[in-house]
């Protein structure tokens, strides 16, 4: 197989409640990338999918829940990871079903965290275990946004 150079685009969903907190799970022991951390819901655009389509579809596959309206992008950040570079996009989103009661994909994720502004310290295990303090960065970008006044409610995908 002939390596590629193309980014894999990747996007991830900051699933906000009523309450404006921020929607996190974590990541299983057996995960490859980012084992135990806390991640958003999201993943790679799969081949002839648009950003929306990939986010409905990983917003139903990791949590059951049915992506309502994207609100706003909050995040556009190139990374790699085992060699492989990555463009992710990143929205804050709204969704429709039982937010007490997601249906986690319980080999991929092991808990789940609804997180506040002045929440985002458990986020800091991420650097502990990771390095990297990424999706922390993502989570609070997703809290400036809904406090700022002056945005505008569109999508912007």
């Amino acid at each position: 197989m002939a390596e590629t150079t193309e980014p894999r685009l990747m996007v991830g969903a900051l699933i906000r409640d009523p309450y404006d907190r921020i929607f996190v799970q974590r990541r299983s022991a057996g995960r490859r990338l980012f084992p135990e951390c806390w991640d958003i819901v999201g993943g790679a655009v799969e081949e002839g999918e648009s950003l929306l389509d990939a986010l409905h579809r990983e917003t139903a596959e990791e949590t059951g829940w049915r992506l309502r309206r994207v609100l706003a992008r909050v995040a556009h950040k190139e990374w790699t990871a085992n060699g492989l570079r990555h463009i992710e996009s990143d929205y804050v989103v709204e969704v429709d079903g039982d937010l007490s009661s997601p249906e986690l994909e319980r080999d991929k994720h092991t808990e789940f965290a609804w997180i506040a502004a002045g929440e985002t310290l458990l986020l800091d295990e991420n650097t502990q275990r990771s390095g990297s303090t990424f999706i922390k960065d993502i989570v609070t970008a997703a809290h400036l946004w809904l406090t700022d006044d002056s945005r505008k409610t569109r999508s912007s995908l």
